[in-house]
């Protein structure tokens, strides 16, 4: 992937080394990188949001290292290392094709959300981000959080790398706030909290993952027309990507088998499917996960 003609964003918050604090990752009333890794895991399981997991055990662990701040509220531009700016062209590009294409098939404006850049731990609206949990979007702060060690965990865990394919997974998460534009978020909330069991709210979960991989194939295709700077190779390596997160194959790694009813972000055919339906083109309507009857 080609990002030589990607314009950098500027609405980055690099907090990249300026410490986590609350004890990460072993510090005194804090808890252990394996201990938050195991929580994680069990999280994603179960389709529970990790970070409720992880606070909640750092409280009851006691108390004695202080809470992850902030640290920072304001953009701080494009960083001046070499990952930092590609992430900050990604999202540029996904600044410049969503600001075309939500008002062309949706009549709403697009507004630019901050990716924060993080190593360790660093506070959110929705609880501490912490590099055990990967990339999110927080609906309540409408930010993307990021620790640039997950493109490392990637190639060596998970079976995945490249730039495009690491392109792949920021634009997820900017799906996720394209989904929280369209009010799809908040009826997805409202939908899992009256749902009658956890197989029916991870059921909903699926298909909101599955629908940002599509709007994600979607950024990939426009961008592409508008550069030129992917090819078969950069969509191997995506679909590669897709395929490796798969809740059925990390499933199978971790516990030796696969358990449908605790997918949370779809299996690998399912990712693999749905990021294809939106490299392939078309509108927000084919993306609509919702209303296939099989995802």
């Amino acid at each position: 992937m080609r990002d030589d003609d990607l314009r950098a964003s500027s609405n980055v918050d690099d907090r990249r080394g300026q410490g986590g604090g609350g004890g990460f990752p072993g510090g005194r009333g804090g808890l252990g990188i394996g201990t938050i890794l195991v929580l994680t895991l069990l999280g994603w399981l179960f389709g529970i949001n990790p970070a409720v997991l992880i606070n909640g055990a750092q409280l009851v662990a006691g108390g004695g290292g202080s809470p992850v701040s902030q640290q920072s509220s304001r953009p701080t531009g494009a960083p001046d290392d070499k990952q930092g700016i590609f992430v900050a062209k990604v999202l540029g590009e996904t600044e410049d094709v969503w600001s075309q294409m939500l008002p062309e098939q949706a009549n709403i404006a697009y507004q630019k959300p901050i990716l924060v850049l993080f190593s360790g731990a660093t506070g959110s609206a929705c609880g501490t981000a912490r590099s055990a949990m990967g990339p999110f979007y927080c609906p309540n702060d409408r930010k993307v959080y990021l620790d640039t060690l997950f493109f490392q965990d990637m190639q060596r865990r998970m079976g995945g790398g490249g730039d495009f394919a690491y392109a792949y997974v920021i634009a997820h998460e900017i799906g996720h706030h394209v989904q929280n534009l369209l009010g799809i978020l908040p009826k997805v909330q409202a939908m899992q909290a009256k749902a009658p069991d956890d197989e029916t709210a991870n059921a909903i979960s699926v298909r909101t993952e599955l629908m940002a991989d599509c709007f994600a194939g979607l950024w990939a295709n426009r961008m592409n027309q508008r550069h030129a700077n992917i090819d078969d190779n950069d969509v191997r390596q995506a679909i590669n990507t897709a395929a490796a997160i798969g809740d059925d194959r990390l499933q199978r790694q971790s516990r030796g088998m696969a358990v449908p009813d605790s997918f949370t972000h779809g299996s690998s055919a399912q990712r693999v499917r749905w990021l294809t339906i939106g490299l392939r083109g078309g509108s927000l309507k084919s993306c609509d996960t919702f209303a296939a009857g099989e995802p």
